[in-house]
């Protein structure tokens, strides 16, 4: 094929993908542009996960009439007019590409009115196309609906997940917005039930209430100079620290199994920073159990000149002219607050040496089961996935002689041909997912009931998960039952998750299915099992007595498919007596 210059239809639809990725990069770029005209209140209706409709109102600044048609040309912004403005950006949006592409891949109307305008205007694209334009009636503002997204681009559509996912990821822009803009009223409907409204009165802690819930909150940490970026001014003042950061952070008993509880802002701009992330993570060191993660909203702000967002077309990234001085200013902020609002830990130590391993060691534990309780004869079976090249050649292990605990995360045991280390973790959750095969085949799951039913405050896209996973829960010992808008009462669950936060242990698992932690090519039953099992399971991390050691070992040696968790990672590896005798020079 000889080289030639794509058509104008097919370039727009490319440069398309790279910004709107989902429906939920319609909702950001559109909510951008309302909080940079100067909105105060922001309205999004979503239905069908946004495939549908995506409606967006806000009282704004407005669009005069004669710039609509301009305001969908590529490349068309009002924000920047110079390479200086390039240098320094203290807007939201500066690219000039979220409508063009938006309009791209949609069919989408836009009605604005100039605030001091009479009138308003209305104009209609489809596919990239205008379709019309005139007068239109209308409140001081802009109101954009976007309907039947990537009707024109089949590949894309294929690849959205289920509407409730994608309504999840949209309810989770908002509430970051939300967060970021205290001052704003937002106001969000998912399929004509309202998740998410804000007052707009300022206060970052009425959001948090909103957003997490009373509960969380009260267990939620003021950084000192909170209002810092708050205020409107997206810069920090040249010549003083590197980074200013406010906020709210959790004590470290308001811990979760994700990261999705930790969200950042760099001059009131939500972004998703590794580096960041990190930092908030390492301020906690050794004030969280293994694998589990903070609850954080930080604002951090730099000159603008210190940080460049030009390097995605989502702008979703951020990267710093010094790294080190932000991550570390972010770190110490965090570590500081926590560790003055925190009482000294107090390590409670059992006989045994055993604890629950989602219970911090500063509080008091209570009873665990013992491994012995999880002993079974597995009848049903899944095949691991990926077995590694280190296990044994047989599928069922040897008779195994444990020798103790690595690093409190791999046990070390003797067979008939060498030494086996195996992945407590990865070995229980194998344990727990066969066994709770076989009594679901059974009908036979022991089921623990509630003295006191509790209430679960859930995401919208955790109840999603819920109704459409109502079936296979309840067949695992789940007894869930609808108690208001997004609240639902948790009467029973079954006994491997006892004696862990009941209330913890189904968030958990409904945050892991919502984020898609569990792949989706699986069947339905089995992303519940495995997400259910690998909140049950023993974590690295742990330590455990000699004689739960045995137990395990011995549990995992009758299991049908030994060698991988239900996630396909390895849970044994194998080093022979001849390797053994190689390495020490003996063979």
């Amino acid at each position: 094929m000889p080289i030639h210059v794509l058509s104008p239809e097919v370039a727009a639809k490319i440069a398309a993908g790279e910004v709107v990725e989902r429906p939920a990069s319609v909702v950001k770029e559109l909510i951008e542009n309302s909080i940079d005209a100067g909105a105060r209140s922001i309205r999004v209706e979503v239905r069908d996960g946004g495939q549908r409709l995506i409606r967006i109102a806000d009282d704004g600044g407005g669009i005069p009439p004669d710039e609509l048609p301009l305001a969908f040309a590529r490349h068309a912004t009002s924000k920047l007019s110079s390479m200086d403005d390039l240098e320094r950006i203290t807007t939201l949006g500066f690219r000039g590409e979220a409508l063009a592409s938006i309009g791209a891949v949609s069919r989408l109307t836009m009605v604005s009115r100039p605030v001091g305008s009479n009138a308003g205007a209305l104009i209609r694209i489809e596919g990239g196309q205008q379709v019309r334009l005139g007068e239109q009636g209308a409140p001081p503002g802009t109101a954009v609906t976007v309907e039947n997204l990537f009707y024109n681009v089949p590949a894309r559509l294929k690849f959205l997940k289920a509407p409730a996912t994608e309504a999840g990821h949209i309810h989770r822009v908002v509430t970051r917005y939300a967060l970021a803009f205290p001052e704003i009223r937002f106001h969000l409907k998912l399929n004509e039930r309202v998740a998410l409204q804000t007052s707009g009165n300022g206060a970052l802690y009425d959001v948090l209430l909103e957003v997490f819930g009373l509960e969380t909150c009260r267990q939620m940490i003021a950084l000192p100079d909170e209002d810092a970026g708050h205020d409107g001014d997206h810069t920090a003042r040249s010549g003083q620290q590197p980074a200013r950061v406010a906020g709210y952070v959790g004590m470290p008993s308001a811990h979760h199994a994700q990261r999705d509880h930790i969200m950042l802002f760099v001059n009131r701009r939500w972004v998703q920073d590794r580096l960041l992330s990190t930092a908030v993570v390492q301020a906690y060191h050794t004030l969280l159990p293994v694998g589990r993660y903070p609850v954080a909203a930080l604002s951090v702000t730099v000159d603008p000149t210190e940080g460049d967002v030009n390097v995605h077309p989502a702008k979703s990234e951020v990267k710093f002219r010094d790294q080190q001085a932000v991550f570390g200013a972010v770190q110490k902020a965090v570590r500081a607050a926590v560790i003055m609002a925190s009482d000294p830990p107090q390590l409670a130590i059992r006989p045994g040496g055993s604890r629950n391993p989602d219970t911090p060691p500063w509080q008091a534990p209570g009873d665990w089961r013992q491994m012995s309780h999880f002993g079974f004869e597995a009848q049903r079976t899944m095949p691991g996935e990926g077995e590694s090249d280190l296990s044994v050649g047989a599928s069922r292990l040897p008779v195994l002689r444990v020798l103790g605990q690595l690093a409190q995360t791999y046990l070390i045991a003797e067979g008939p041909d060498g030494l086996y280390l195996i992945d407590q973790h990865a070995a229980h959750e194998r344990v727990l997912y066969e066994q709770l095969q076989h009594q679901r085949a059974e009908t036979a799951v022991p089921v623990q009931q509630l003295l006191q039913p509790v209430v679960l405050e859930l995401t919208p896209a955790q109840a999603a998960v819920l109704d459409a996973e109502a079936a296979v829960l309840a067949q695992i010992g789940f007894d869930i039952e609808p108690f208001g808008g997004y609240a639902y009462r948790l009467r029973a669950v079954p006994e491997l998750l006892l004696p862990a936060d009941p209330a913890a242990a189904v968030g958990d698992i409904l945050a892991a299915m919502a984020e898609g932690a569990v792949p989706l090519s699986r069947r339905s039953d089995e992303r519940v099992l495995t997400t259910v099992c690998k909140r049950a399971a023993i974590k690295a991390g742990q330590s455990l007595s000699l004689h739960e050691m045995h137990e395990l070992v011995h549990n995992l040696e009758r299991c049908q498919a030994p060698r991988t968790c239900p996630h396909g990672r390895p849970t044994i590896l194998h080093l022979s007596a001849v390797q053994l005798a190689r390495e020490f020079g003996r063979g």
